[in-house]
């Protein structure tokens, strides 16, 4: 019997894996018989299962086990065995290339920025104007419109999940029209300053607004300092929640805040109004959030800006003009008025 097995292959950040999502949802639409396998590095895992398109999830190590080269070969001989009919990767790297290259699939697609491009079968444009999202869509083969590419990534949440979100809400008696603020990202030039978050927060405590941070464990220093004399309305939730947790708490949260990282994602997957902050990088590298009540900011009268691709931990210049000059007034009237959409 002919396999009918797929591999789809993202060993990026979070984020890409959250906006991989809907091309995995179009790709089990078209082969509804076909079973799925995401082929992921282990922080995006609980993501991927979590996704009902998804058949199974099969994890590369690359900073652990299997960062050898000699580990990665042998790691792709293993999985050669699945006999997959059909493969996309969204990544392109030289790692992934060559973990295609093993397994020999005789359908594969891939960007034509990848690297060693010519292992894949059938190349397919890496449009920098396009958003993650019709990227990853172009790899599949569906052909989009200006009205049909904006697909909410699916996850599901467990009974467990959603009734621990609740817990911690009615504990701490948080109403579900909160103001959720993700001040962090592994990029230093990606982080909105402190101070204006500060400024934010202070406002929004002003009008009586509760606030939860958003963060992981890395961002608990930073979100212990914003709660500040606020901590009967500011709450720190970095660390507490995993990240379908995160996406379904904040699900009852009435807009989410977020620098350009993961926390973006997250907000679209749940379904709510995401205002992302752009500092260093921009909203044309096609990352920003793409629901229609969301919005982005961008201090963009700056010829250093973008400075790379994902930031520095240190402004090149020594200025940090892309944050400094992104007034925090900015943030409150574009948070207002997404406030009062409908």
């Amino acid at each position: 019997m002919k396999s009918r097995k797929i591999l789809f292959i993202q060993t990026a950040f979070i984020g890409d894996a959250i906006l991989s999502l809907p091309a995995l949802q179009k790709l089990k639409e078209i082969y509804p018989d076909f079973s799925i396998d995401v082929l992921c590095n282990p922080e995006s895992e609980e993501i991927f299962k979590a996704s009902a398109s998804v058949s199974r999830v099969i994890v590369l190590d690359k900073k652990g086990i299997h960062k050898s080269l000699f580990n990665t070969v042998r790691f792709a001989n293993q999985i050669k065995k699945n006999n997959y009919v059909k493969l996309y990767s969204s990544h392109r790297s030289f790692r992934t290339s060559l973990i295609v290259f093993v397994l020999g699939v005789k359908e594969s697609y891939g960007f034509d920025t990848a690297s060693l491009k010519f292992v894949y079968k059938k190349l397919v444009k890496y449009n920098l104007s396009d958003h993650e999202v019709q990227r990853n869509l172009s790899l599949i083969g569906f052909h989009f419109n200006q009205n049909d590419w904006r697909i909410k990534p699916e996850v599901i949440s467990s009974s467990l999940i959603k009734e621990k979100v609740l817990s911690y809400l009615k504990k701490n008696k948080i109403n579900s029209n909160f103001i959720a603020i993700a001040p962090g990202s592994i990029w230093e030039t990606k982080k909105y300053p402190q101070k204006y978050f500060e400024e934010v927060i202070n406002y929004l405590t002003g009008k009586k607004k509760q606030v939860l941070l958003i963060g992981g464990v890395k961002d608990k220093k930073l979100c212990s300092s914003l709660v500040g004399d606020n901590s009967t309305l500011v709450f720190d939730t970095s660390g507490l929640f995993s990240i379908i947790e995160s996406i379904e708490l904040l699900k009852h949260a009435n807009i989410l805040i977020s620098n350009d990282s993961a926390p973006t994602h997250l907000g679209m997957a749940a379904g709510i109004k995401v205002l992302t902050i752009y500092c260093s990088t921009t909203a044309a590298f096609g990352f920003y959030p793409y629901s229609l009540t969301s919005r982005f900011v961008s201090y963009d009268n700056l010829d250093c800006k973008p400075c790379g691709l994902h930031g520095y931990n240190k402004c090149p210049l020594n200025t940090f003009d892309c944050g400094l000059k992104l007034s925090p007034k900015i943030i409150i009237k574009n948070m207002e008025e997404m406030s009062n959409d409908n």
